[in-house]
């Protein structure tokens, strides 16, 4: 086996431990959606999750491989990575859901060619889709959501013991199905805004059809954008409950993942 000592005996060996106890924290961390934001600096993320740690070693009797960088210790580590990417992808999934429904929105109004960067994500999305992540933030963190979360993460190293347990087929069955309902929690998301702007141009076509001296563009173009944008601010209340049920449903996943 292949173990480090550097002679400080009980002391190296907490050290040792609070490292093992960071790889689960850490994995977790760094695929949930707001800590492992691109524009979260790395000294932060290590900061927080290495504050995690010590309340973990306070409050759990986590032990440690006896040789961390032995294969024993390095399956154990894996096992750990695991767990902790499969609580986080939980909440990754619950904030793609509002792009999947910006997405069409956009295309329906004719704005998928505004978009910009987005800092949580680090890629390019569009600006409906930049709304409903701002938006999902503030309830996520107003509702107490990601106390819940973090709750559930030191709760994980009751139900799965550091190298005893793994994530089974059947708890990434409910990873599996609960990204089939976020797709359609997206999708039931834009159903309205995308419903009323077929109307839109359906009745703009036939006018158009029937007066060819008017320019389509000219006349579909503005009113699609009108019934849009007064159709999301008509929606505003049903969204904003369908996002603070996303935000707590992912952490209802989170649990169910620990329950199961």
């Amino acid at each position: 086996m292949i173990g480090l000592d550097f002679g400080f005996g009980p002391l190296e060996a907490e050290f040792w431990r609070l490292v093992f106890v960071m790889t689960r924290i850490g994995a977790a961390l760094l695929a949930a959606p707001l800590f492992g934001a691109s524009a979260v600096p790395a000294q932060v993320r290590v900061v927080v999750t290495g504050a995690l740690a010590v309340f973990v070693c306070a409050w759990t009797p986590v032990i440690a491989p006896p040789a961390l960088l032995s294969l024993a210790g390095l399956v154990d580590v894996a096992g750990e990575v695991v767990i902790g990417l499969a609580l986080g992808f939980v909440l990754q999934m619950a904030f793609a859901a509002p792009s999947i429904g910006a997405e069409l929105i956009g295309a329906g109004l004719g704005m998928s060619i505004a978009a910009s960067a987005d800092p949580v994500n680090g890629a390019h999305s569009p600006v409906f889709g930049q709304y409903f992540s701002v938006l999902l933030t503030l309830l996520f963190l107003g509702t107490g959501a990601h106390l819940d979360w973090i709750s559930l993460v030191v709760e994980s190293y009751r139900v799965f013991p550091p190298g005893t347990a793994w994530m089974t087929p059947a708890r990434l069955q409910l990873i599996n199905q609960f990204g089939a309902d976020m797709f359609m929690a997206g999708l039931s998301m834009a159903v309205p805004v995308v419903l009323l702007l077929l109307v839109v141009h359906i009745v703009t076509g036939v006018i158009g059809r029937a007066a060819p001296a008017l320019n389509l563009f000219a006349l579909g173009l503005p009113a699609g954008v009108l019934a849009g944008l007064a159709a999301m601010i008509a929606s505003a209340p049903l969204v904003g409950d369908r996002l603070t049920d996303l935000a707590h449903g992912a952490v209802a996943q989170a649990a169910m993942l620990l329950a199961k």
